[in-house]
């Protein structure tokens, strides 16, 4: 079996030129762009809607009492 800190040579998936990385998957400048583009504004995109409760919700009568 391979050492895991020993480089390896393969084409990258993306960009389709010739690397040396310790792991298979895109290089290094692929990555950048790659988390340019899904970086903050994808995590902001993914953030579910707020709660907004409806005109006919009432609250309970033990949270209204003086």
């Amino acid at each position: 079996m391979a050492d895991l800190a020993e480089p390896i040579a393969f084409t990258c998936p993306r960009c389709g030129g010739e690397v040396s990385e310790r792991f298979y998957g895109p290089c290094v400048a692929c990555r950048g762009a790659l988390g340019s583009i899904a970086g903050v504004a994808g995590a902001a995109a993914n953030e579910p809607e707020r709660y907004v409760p409806k005109m006919n919700v009432v609250p309970n009568q033990v949270a209204t009492k003086d």
